[in-house]
């Protein structure tokens, strides 16, 4: 098509609306219109005035079901207009086809009309934020092509628009279709995935790991059946997936061999029990926190600032970490403290063990709490509170921080003196210049 194929083609259009500018039929349908618009306004507006469930929200009623009617009606009250505008352009259609033998302009409002009461009616009922965007930017324009015919033609022109390898087609269609129905397929796989886990975590019959475990697989199980079902609706045959199966899987072993290693470590995990949900785990390097969640890929540590660490399921397998409360909830923890030489060294055990007994968290099983010397100090005897409690000292409860307060107070009641650091000075050859 060249430029002056391109001026016709336009000239020609200009001198079609022209003609219709100028046409009684064309000043007829539009004098149609506006007076089934105008006829639709004004009734809507009549009957929101007259009719109360219209205009005024229900109140508590003693029916439930009448409740619910009236909470519907009065749901539905931005929808008379659109529906009057669709009834009274339906009888403008048939009026000027019988009277200037067409109607082409009013069916297009009507068109506009049904995509307007189809619009309000999505943002009016429905709520879901993902079913309404579904509808509003797939529904609605589907719905006005097929208003408007448009609709197959449309479809044939996305799905010329192909790529073939093989035995394999991809379509601007299938791609179309694959991104509206995988966006819901996924959507359902998520409300699936978490009524499935909440159903299988309520089993009380099940120990925690075997709920992670059953939980893990269901997941996997659930987002595989969804990827075929989208390979299917994407017109994609399994069987010549297979020639590329065996290149693939290679591929896969070799560029994505730490994804796997993670998979499959997260695996064994949730089998060998090594560590649970709820755990209080500490890494090799130092860091701890409470295990909140046993991913595919990996697992999350929350420690006691809030932070979240997310830590490869492999490292778990690889190297060594501390499960703190794999077997029972009691820990066994040590405060250090020092006094000076001249106290009274062997009543200062007594004193501090018959103090830290009165913290509410301290406990005397499996073993009692000991206080003992543990070497003597430049300045002073040093010695050590061993005491068990239940749970995890991790800044939460802050035991440790108690019972040095607890220590520093009973040393002060009896007048024994924590000690400073003491270095003695010898001059040697005579008395200090002055």
């Amino acid at each position: 098509m060249n430029l002056e194929s391109i001026k016709a083609e336009f000239f020609q259009l200009l001198d079609v609306l022209a003609k219709w500018a100028v046409s009684p039929k064309f000043y007829a349908q539009i004098i149609a219109i506006v007076l089934a618009i105008i006829l639709a306004w004004m009734l809507a507006k009549i009957l929101k005035r007259k009719l109360s469930f219209l205009n005024t929200p229900p109140t508590a009623s003693s029916s439930k079901l009448a409740h619910g009617l009236l909470t519907g009606f009065y749901t539905a009250r931005d929808l008379v207009f659109p529906v009057l505008a669709v009834s009274f352009l339906s009888i403008a259609i048939q009026a000027t086809h019988i009277q200037v033998g067409q109607s082409w302009l009013v069916i297009i409002a009507q068109g506009l009309s049904v995509v307007l009461l189809l619009r309000t009616a999505i943002t009016r009922f429905i709520h879901n934020s993902f079913i309404r965007s579904l509808f509003l930017w797939v529904g609605i324009p589907v719905a006005t092509l097929h208003v408007f015919g448009w609709l197959d033609n449309t479809i044939t022109f996305l799905d010329s628009m192909a790529l073939e390898v093989g035995n394999i087609r991809l379509s601007a269609y299938a791609l179309a279709r694959v991104a509206v129905f995988g966006s819901i397929l996924f959507w359902l796989g998520r409300i699936s995935n978490k009524a499935g886990q909440e159903a299988i975590r309520s089993q009380e019959k099940l120990d925690v790991r075997s709920q992670e475990v059953f939980s893990k697989l269901f997941e996997i199980a659930l987002f595989m059946v969804i990827f075929f079902v989208l390979l299917q609706i994407v017109g994609i045959n399994l069987t010549t997936l297979a020639v590329f199966g065996g290149a693939l899987g290679v591929g896969l072993g070799f560029g994505l061999q730490q994804i796997a290693a993670n998979f499959i470590s997260g695996i064994i995990i949730l089998l060998d029990g090594s560590m649970t949900v709820g755990e209080y785990i500490e890494l090799e390097d130092g860091r701890s926190g409470h295990l909140i969640a046993i991913n595919m890929r990996s697992s999350t540590i929350e420690t006691f600032e809030g932070k979240e660490i997310v830590v490869p399921n492999e490292q778990f397998i690889t190297t060594a970490f501390t499960n703190w409360t794999r077997k029972d909830p009691y820990q066994r923890y040590t405060v250090e403290f020092s006094v000076s030489y001249d106290s009274d060294i062997p009543a200062i055990p007594a004193l501090i063990l018959e103090a830290i007994r009165k913290h509410p968290q301290i406990i005397e099983t499996p073993e009692p709490s000991d206080c003992e010397i543990i070497g003597f100090g430049d300045s002073g005897v040093n010695f050590h509170v061993e005491y068990w409690m239940e749970g995890i000292d991790d800044g939460r409860n802050r035991v440790d921080s108690d019972l040095m307060l607890i220590i520093w107070n009973t040393l002060k009641e009896n007048n024994i003196s924590m000690p400073f650091p003491q270095r003695e000075v010898r001059i040697i050859g005579g008395e200090m210049p002055k």
